[in-house]
């Protein structure tokens, strides 16, 4: 008999469905049932019942959220996770928060968005080349996911990262968090790490070679465009950049940065 078919809330739901699917598309569709970590579960949707007073007329999204960007992008940016105000609100990663305002401004400077601003689903925003992820698709508590809910949730980038595999040649990875979270997905697919094994660090250049078939990726790490690091000035917006394009020109999209 055919085993039954998993229910969002159930813990093993991301292990058991995240194979399954057969296109990002459809994996998008499958991230934002999904119930496992009932602690994100319970933030995100309290976010979303008493809101910040700037948007209390918005319907937040209050689910997973998923990536963001084409199906054949050779360039992949993975975070952290969305914010209960950003992306939990507008439903899209790096949406309507501090972050996303940087991220997005500096992938529109260098030539990868179509638009500087990113404000909600549906407001013309389009990626060239580029998509963006994250290990965690819940909003978390003070930004600080549990281990558990990083590997609960694993399954998810894996298999968005299985899905790209064909085109996919960098990716960008922005946080220590965001490092640690993608090193183990990257090896229990295959990829062979450098010894010693990367350390992060903003500007920080790794390649890995594929097991099967000697397929290369590159890493990039880059510091968070959290809002702390860009105040404090540990990120500007020309290192975003600079670690952006870099990026953009291992990964062969062609478009020139243009300094704003």
């Amino acid at each position: 008999m055919p085993s039954k078919r998993p229910l969002p809330e159930s813990h093993d739901f991301p292990a058991r469905t995240a194979p399954r699917v057969s296109s990002p598309s459809e994996l998008d569709a499958a991230v934002a049932t999904c119930r496992a970590c009932p602690r994100l579960v319970a933030w995100r949707e309290e976010a979303a019942r008493v809101k910040r007073r700037a948007f209390r007329d918005w319907e937040y999204w209050a689910r997973p959220v998923p990536g963001f960007g084409p199906p054949d992008a050779p360039l992949a940016i993975v975070g952290l996770a969305p914010a209960a105000h950003g992306g939990n609100r507008t439903g899209r990663i790096f949406t309507g928060d501090p972050s996303g305002d940087a991220l997005y401004a500096a992938l529109y400077d260098i030539g990868l968005a179509s638009q500087p601003t990113a404000t909600h689903r549906g407001d013309g925003l389009e990626l060239y080349g580029v998509r963006i992820t994250v290990p965690v698709h819940c909003a978390p508590p003070d930004n600080r996911p549990t281990t558990t809910e990083r590997d609960t949730c694993r399954p998810w980038l894996a298999r968005e990262l299985e899905l790209l595999r064909p085109t996919l040649r960098v990716i960008v990875v922005l946080g220590g968090f965001a490092w640690q979270a993608l090193l183990p997905v990257l090896t229990s697919a295959g990829w062979q790490l450098p010894r010693p094994r990367p350390a992060f660090g903003h500007g920080v250049e790794a390649l890995l070679t594929h097991a099967a078939d000697e397929r290369q990726v590159h890493l990039v790490g880059g510091y968070h465009p959290s809002q702390r690091n860009m105040s404090t000035r540990t990120l500007t917006p020309a290192m975003l950049r600079d670690v952006l394009h870099r990026g953009a020109v291992i990964a062969g999209l062609s478009r020139e940065r243009q300094h704003r």
